[in-house]
């Protein structure tokens, strides 16, 4: 029996799109190995966003060439949809793709007939259909509901690697949920490369229309979005949380920077104050909400008054988690050749400032947790402890001799250590 080995780097899409590559392969009767081990087949689904992703991507393909010479390596995704001559370059990769085509990953390797077939994604029109089997002792599910970005903000190379928005068919997003509810899942992640952006380009369906469709689906226990830009369709989720009772009430919005001159030297299409009002609506509307965000330090042009204004702007924020980077030159984007770029070593004293931040906010949220009763589904066990996610996306454990797996039980929070709550289950 042949054999396939995958490492995915970068977003959940990336991740959904892993998983749809690796059901064709099962398909064809290929036996799935860990990366770390010998295998026929390795396909590398890389990830773009900084240059350390690509660095990465050239690092995994040096290791799968090393544990067997003989195999065949493929390489497909972002780094080589907007580097694809560099990636013509490295020696190990003997199929390249970029972020169309994926599902016919299978039929090249076993063809081996040509080499590169990265398109230009810039054409694609169509939501390419990447469904998964959903066949999985994973407890959530993700499903990627949008590709694309037409923002273009100055730092983000995304929009050149995934093309303009294409939004999946709504047909195809409820057979899929309903294929995930019939092997047992309870929650389902939605996922995309701009989600608040679903039917924009029709303008016949909206976020909410999909969140609403959802609901109507028996069995399903819960819905959770991925990553999310701000803009209006976020905000009419909220004015509409009455009716959506299953969604967690937990938002990653996008924020990178609090300052409005750096926001605009983004072509970020929000201001800080447009985007603290939109938060204290989700707040508001979803009690015990968690906000989690990324924000990037060191952006052109950056002053020490405008990363003060940021750094205050978190703290006000009350994120409960932040994902800090700094700003990451990407050749082909409007932010390579401006002026007055930081240097790497005040980029990484911005970022521990802001970590200082982020390490004050988290605690002050588990803190509040503390005698709260939440719902937990329950995924993995360690030792006598069972661990599981609250509907806000806290890790929670507890003590117990019963199988919790795939299980939501109502805990009581008794305390927390680091990033972990503790708790006693109520029923």
């Amino acid at each position: 029996m042949k054999s396939v080995a995958f490492f995915t780097l970068g977003c959940k899409v990336n991740q959904y799109e892993t998983e749809s590559i690796i059901d064709s392969f099962v398909n064809k009767g290929y036996e799935i190995k860990a990366f770390d081990q010998k295998a026929d087949v390795y396909v590398v689904n890389t990830c773009s966003v900084t240059a350390l992703a690509d660095r990465k991507s050239r690092t995994a393909l040096r290791k799968a060439r090393k544990q067997n010479p003989d195999a065949t390596i493929v390489v497909c995704g972002c780094y080589s949809q907007t580097h694809p001559e560099d990636v013509k370059e490295i020696p190990e990769a003997d199929i390249i793709l970029g972020n169309t085509g994926k599902e016919n990953i299978v039929s090249l390797v076993e063809e081996k007939e040509n080499r590169f077939f990265v398109t230009d994604i810039m054409e694609e029109r169509i939501f390419a259909e990447n469904s998964v089997s959903g066949h999985s002792d994973k407890t959530r599910a993700f499903m990627k509901i949008q590709d694309g970005c037409d923002n273009y903000c100055a730092y983000c190379i995304i929009p050149y690697a995934r093309g303009h928005i294409r939004s999946r068919d709504m047909e195809s997003i409820v057979r899929e949920a309903k294929k995930f509810v019939k092997n047992g899942y309870k929650e389902i992640v939605l996922t995309g490369i701009h989600i608040t952006s679903y039917g924009k380009e029709t303008g016949d369906k909206n976020l909410l229309d999909v969140l609403k469709m959802l609901h109507s689906i028996e069995g399903i226990r819960r819905i959770r979005l991925g990553s999310l830009e701000y803009n209006d369709a976020l905000i009419d989720v909220a004015n509409h949380a009455d009716e959506l009772p299953l969604l967690c009430n937990h938002f990653h919005v996008s924020l990178q920077s609090g300052c409005d001159e750096t926001l605009k030297r983004m072509r970020r299409r929000y201001t800080t104050s447009e985007y603290f009002e939109g938060i204290s609506l989700l707040r508001k509307a979803f009690p015990n909400c968690a906000i989690t965000t990324d924000i990037m330090v060191g952006f052109p042009g950056e002053t020490q008054e405008e990363f003060e204004k940021s750094l205050a702007f978190a703290k006000k924020a009350e994120f409960s988690k932040m994902h800090i980077f700094p700003y990451s030159v990407r050749e082909g984007t409007k932010a390579a050749d401006m002026p007055n770029q930081l240097n790497k070593e005040e980029k990484k004293k911005r970022a521990s400032l802001m970590e200082n931040t982020d390490r004050e906010n988290a605690e002050k949220f588990m803190k509040s947790q503390r005698g709260t009763f939440q719902s937990v589904l329950f995924e993995t066990k360690d030792g006598d402890y069972y661990i599981g996610h609250t509907t806000n996306y806290l890790t929670v454990k507890v003590k117990s001799d019963m199988d919790l797996h795939n299980e939501i039980l109502q805990v009581k929070i008794t305390g927390y250590s680091k990033d972990t709550l503790t708790g006693e289950i109520i029923y």
